[in-house]
């Protein structure tokens, strides 16, 4: 019965999830009903992930560590600038010691 019972929580773990960011995915592709779609792009502008696909990812990251590893990599990635941008001289540059900026014009 234990047994039943924990198995029947895994899968609404899991299968939950997998519904909502598939209808929120369909609704968003179909642009039906126009008030839904509204109210879902207004929530994710950018076409972040939905909290289906973000649940999920957590509970495959609990399972796989190299998930884990893949999530966090993604997330620093979010997080730095690139900054440089391959030029010779560099156009750009912060010196936040010195308390300077300097931004060239291109020719």
């Amino acid at each position: 019965m234990v047994m039943m019972a924990g198995l029947l929580f895994m899968t609404v773990l899991v299968i939950v999830p997998f519904m909502f960011a598939s209808v929120r995915y369909v609704v968003l592709r179909s642009g039906r009903p126009s008030w839904l779609c509204r109210r879902l792009a207004a929530r994710s502008p950018h076409g972040g992930v939905g909290l289906g696909a973000t649940v999920t990812e957590e509970l495959h990251a609990f399972m796989n560590a190299n998930k884990r590893v893949q999530i966090e990599r993604r997330q620093t990635e979010l997080i730095l600038r690139d900054d440089v941008l391959g030029e010779a001289p560099p156009r750009m540059g912060v010196d936040l010691e010195a308390g300077t900026a300097v931004i060239r014009r291109r020719r």
